[in-house]
């Protein structure tokens, strides 16, 4: 696919003005302006969720971080008489 030149951009614009009228070129604008707007919100309420939970998580030390891990592998093989099923 090459570059979109001036020839094919005006063809696009013309085709769409007979598709959807003068009249509601600027309504279709203006509700794919809101969409991308609330989409940006979300994606930064989101990556601002995200980063909030991370500073306020406790860090673990060495020990600490081994004695769960070690618990964990306790717990998995004390419950190894039923196969985990996937559904």
């Amino acid at each position: 696919m090459g570059n979109i030149g001036m020839p094919e951009i005006l063809l696009i614009m013309l085709i769409v003005l007979l598709l959807f009228g003068a009249r509601r070129i600027p309504e279709i604008a203006g509700s794919i302006g809101k969409g991308i707007r609330e989409f940006k919100k979300n994606i930064n309420d989101a990556t601002r969720d995200v980063q909030d939970g991370i500073h306020d998580r406790p860090r673990l030390t060495e020990a600490e971080l081994e004695a769960r891990r070690a618990s964990e592998a306790a717990k998995d093989t004390a419950s190894t008489s039923e196969p985990k099923r996937l559904l």
